[in-house]
Parts: structure tokens; C-alpha cells; sequence
């Protein structure tokens, strides 16, 4: 079942992930209701669905009994098909009580001894965790399973234990989450938050002597801070597209392809399996339209949580959209050179270098990347070629960042200048240092792509870059940052480029060859 609509229009969201690991049974249909070979003797999902419907009195919502069920494949031998599974789905489409009846229907079904839930804030665990108590006391046939003493409440101690002597424990995701346990079922909530990868090896490795346990880690999508997000995603992925890699881990994902309107129903319905049962479509056009008008973090912040569209970070530098609509395949035109204006810059690490070009078109300007240098020893290389680059391409005016990181590499060529090297700087190009004005030209570089008076051709390192600026704050303004590793000295030749070629003086020859025109 995927989305559509019924009645008078009413958008519905998909019950089946837009992207899944596909189940190992093949051949008729089976039990599941999409057409996958599923069925109860091969899923242990199906028990789930009918425990949360005749026990607990609360049957699993559409998307969530399919989740449970391919979830729940299991092996030849028994074990769960996957030892690692990774659910991505929007907020409030109902992750919660899905954890809660997997949490009781381990515990009193399967009877499993550990059963750990974690959350990154200790109390969102607790919530859940005196959340599911109460429903294991209230439903008659879970209470008569609990013994006298079989809640403990004590900060830092909470467990509800059966008189199987299965427990349910909670902890932080953290490097002590889950150490000194031996844990059989494990839930990870929000495992987007999760920057490193300390609290999934202290909670997923003391799974290690349990041939038979099973991670659940359910989230939405995340940004470049979600390392073991994107880890786990990525090598999931890659296995969907090839069958090679890590068949046990799982990934089951609603979510938005790349590059959709956030105000596309269609969209919506892919990440949202709950449009239009539980979730409006009218309160989330509303938010999407106010996102897409704001831009920035907040529009960000809609793509990850409401359409699980990864980005790059939540506060972006340069808004995606704005840079797209800019793309205009077209060379810089060089023999324009009296409007020609160009910058280099060299990453913190000092391992990536760009030159990059503007020149300006009537009433746009256009920028690329002529060169990039990479490697350790990238400011070497930069250093040694660069008066060749700048011979070649001829701008009228070249740039650096003197207070950036590539002030060393400006300082031995400002001393070049000093002493009178021969070929530096080549003839008829001026030097300049971009100084005290870095806020301005980078902001100023957004704005151009804002108000579409840039235009660029699409190169595939500068599209990179862009996607990795993020604002870093200087008092009320900012500067280009990077997000995670990817280096962003392209953006920062880019933006000194354009500033240049903005502020130099045209040329006597350029004004007369204007008004001849």
C-alpha cells in the first residue's frame, strides 16, 4: 500500500518505506499484505501485530505492522534476519508506541532477560520506559506476569522486572550506556543525535555474547553531525543497491527522494506514514510553506524531521535551493579580463587549496574554480604554482585572506613582492589582501545567490563545498564554516573573488570600450 488518496482527495501516507532492505523470502505472496513472501513462520512481526492488538487492546497503525513484520524476518535457525535494524521516520508518526509494544512483547512473549531502551536525554528514556510500565500494570494479562516488587523507580536504577525474570532497563546514550550488561534487545531512540560513536559501542557491543540479539535504532533523518547515523545508513544502503556487504543489518526508511518541494503532498506522504489518519496535511503545508520561505535552519530543519531528507547540517551558509536555481552552464570568459577578478584560499588542515575566478556579466557575476590542490602537502603545491596559474589566467586583480590559513603561504608570496622576484606578480595583475571585510564577503556571497545574480556552471567539488558552509558566528554576523570534514576554502575563494570583482575600479580602456559599445 503506498500513498494516495481516497474520498475527496484526502492524501494518504505510505505504509510501505520508500527505501528497504528486501526481505530473503521470495516466491508467493505472502501474509504481509504488499505482496512479499512474509509470514508468520518467517517474521516474528506477525505475533507483534496481533500481541498489540489482543493484549494490549491497541492495534500497531498500518505502517508500523509492516515494520514490525520485515523487521522481524528471521532466519533458518530462528535468530532475527537482522541483528542491526535502522527505522527512519518523520516525528509524531507514532515511533514511540512502536517501541513500547516491541519493549513489552520481548519481555512478556519472547521473554528475552535484558531488554535496554536509551534515548540521548536519560529523562525522554525514562518517559518511555514509566510510560510502558503503566501499560504493563493496567493490561490484566501483563500485571498477572508481575511480581510484587517488580518495578524499582530509583534515579539511575529504574527496571521493571516479570516473574520470568525478564527486565527492562534504561540508560543514557553515552560511553557508560549499557556497559556491564548483557543485553539480548536494545532500542536506540533518535540515533541522530548520535555525533560519535561511543554510546553505540558501550550499548551494541555488550550485545556481543547474544548470538540472538537484535538492535532496533529508530530515527529521523539527521545532518552531518549523525556519524552512526549516516555509517549505518550508507552501508545499508549500498547493500540494497548491490547484495553485497552486511546482510544483517536492516535499514527500513519513509522518507522524501532528494531534492523534492517540500510542499509536494506526494512527499509528505512518503516520510509521514501517518498523513491523513493521524497527521493533517493542511497543519504540515502550512509549516512547509513558512519553511520554504525562511530558508536557512529552519527550512533545514523541516527537510531532516518532516520530509527525512538528509542535509548537510541545520544552518546553512547558502540555501540549496538558491544555489540550484543559480546553475547556468557557461565558461568564465577570460579574455574579459578587465572584469576579471580572482582569490585562492587554503583549508584549515591545509590540505585542500582552490583558485577561483569571477568576472562580471551586465548585471550578474559569474564565478568558477580554476584550480584545486590537494593532498598534505596542498600549501607547498599552492605556493610553488600559483604565479603560474595567475600568469595563465591574467585577472586584473588576485586575492587572499591574509588572516586565514593561508596567511603563511601569502606572507612568502607578499615577500616576493617586496624584494622584487622576477614573474611575481605577473605583469598586469595587481595583488590583494582581503582584509577586516570577511563577514561582508561572505555574507555578501549569500546574498548574490540569493537575489540570483551569481552564476555558476554545477563543478562538482565547489557543489560539494557549498553544501558544507554553515554559518559560524562572528558577534552579529558570520564567516563560512565547515560542517564535519569536508573543507570549504572553494567557498571562501569564490566569495573573495566576487567581492573583488564588484569593488575594482574599471579600467579607463573597459569605460570607453561601454560607451563604444
Amino acid at each position: 500500500m503506498s500513498c494516495g488518496s481516497v474520498g475527496s482527495g484526502v492524501v494518504l501516507g505510505s505504509t510501505v518505506a520508500r527505501v528497504f532492505t528486501p526481505p530473503l523470502a521470495s516466491g508467493a505472496a505472502g501474509e504481509c499484505g504488499c505482496g512479499c513472501a512474509l509470514t508468520a513462520a518467517l517474521s516474528y512481526g506477525f505475533d507483534v501485530a496481533w500481541f498489540a492488538e489482543h493484549v494490549l487492546g491497541r492495534p500497531l497503525d498500518a505502517w508500523q505492522r509492516w515494520a514490525a513484520i520485515h523487521g522481524g524476518e528471521l532466519l533458518a535457525d530462528g535468530r532475527p534476519r537482522f541483528r542491526k535494524l535502522l527505522i527512519i521516520v518523520a516525528r509524531q508518526q507514532g515511533k514511540t508506541y512502536l517501541c513500547q509494544v516491541l519493549t513489552l512483547f520481548w519481555l512478556f512473549v519472547e521473554r528475552w532477560p535484558m531488554v535496554l531502551g536509551t534515548s540521548t536525554n536519560l529523562g525522554y528514556a525514562k518517559e518511555s520506559w514509566q510510560t510502558t510500565v503503566e501499560v504493563a500494570e493496567t493490561v490484566p494479562d501483563l500485571a498477572a506476569e508481575l511480581p510484587a516488587n517488580a518495578v524499582r523507580k530509583a534515579a539511575g536504577e529504574e527496571c521493571l522486572t516479570t516473574v520470568h525474570g525478564s527486565r527492562y532497563k534504561i540508560a543514557a546514550s553515552n560511553r557508560k550506556g549499557g556497559r556491564s550488561l548483557s543485553i539480548d534487545r536494545l532500542v536506540l531512540d533518535e540515533l541522530r543525535e548520535h555525533a560519535d560513536w561511543s554510546a553505540w559501542g558501550a550499548a551494541y557491543n555488550a550485545m556481543s555474547a547474544r548470538p540472538r540479539g537484535q538492535v532496533v535504532a529508530i530515527t529521523n533523518q539527521g545532518d552531518t553531525s549523525s556519524v552512526v547515523l549516516d555509517s549505518l545508513r550508507r552501508e545499508a544502503v549500498a547493500f540494497i543497491a548491490s547484495g553485497e556487504g552486511d546482510e544483517r543489518l536492516g535499514l527500513l526508511e519513509w522518507s522524501a527522494p532528494e531534492g523534492s518541494d517540500p510542499e509536494d503532498p506526494a512527499a509528505l506522504a512518503q516520510a509521514n506514514p501517518n498523513l491523513g489518519r493521524r497527521t493533517e496535511l493542511g497543519d504540515l503545508l502550512a509549516d512547509a510553506r513558512r519553511a520554504t520561505r525562511n530558508g536557512g535552519e529552519e527550512l533545514a530543519t523541516f527537510l531532516t524531521e518532516i520530509l527525512c531528507v538528509r542535509v548537510n547540517k541545520l544552518d546553512a551558509a547558502i540555501d540549496p535551493r538558491h544555489w540550484a536555481a543559480c546553475l547556468d552552464p557557461a565558461p568564465v570568459d577570460v579574455a574579459q579580463r578587465q572584469r576579471l577578478a580572482a582569490c585562492v584560499d587554503l583549508s584549515p588542515d591545509g590540505n585542500h587549496a582552490t583558485l577561483a575566478v569571477a568576472v562580471l556579466e551586465d548585471q550578474r557575476v559569474r564565478v568558477e574554480t580554476v584550480h584545486e590542490w590537494s593532498g598534505p602537502d596542498a600549501a607547498s603545491q599552492l605556493e610553488r604554482e600559483l604565479a603560474g596559474w595567475a600568469q595563465r589566467v591574467r585577472p586584473t586583480t588576485l586575492g587572499w585572506f591574509p588572516a586565514g590559513p593561508a596567511a603563511a603561504v601569502a606572507a612568502k608570496l607578499a615577500d616576493r613582492r617586496q624584494h622584487g622576484v622576477r614573474g611575481w606578480p605577473p605583469r598586469g595583475v595587481a595583488v590583494a589582501e582581503i582584509r577586516g571585510e570577511t563577514t561582508a564577503v561572505c555574507m555578501g556571497l549569500a546574498k548574490e545567490i540569493t537575489a540570483g545574480t551569481l552564476a555558476h556552471s554545477g563543478q562538482a567539488m565547489l557543489d560539494a563545498q557549498i553544501g558544507a558552509a554553515e554559518r559560524l558566528a562572528r558577534g552579529d554576523a558570520w564567516v563560512f564554516g565547515r560542517a564535519g570534514d569536508q573543507p570549504v576554502d572553494a567557498v571562501w575563494a569564490v566569495a573573495g573573488a566576487v567581492h573583488l570583482a564588484r569593488t575594482a575600479p574599471v579600467s579607463r580602456h573597459v569605460s570607453r570600450r561601454a560607451r563604444n559599445a
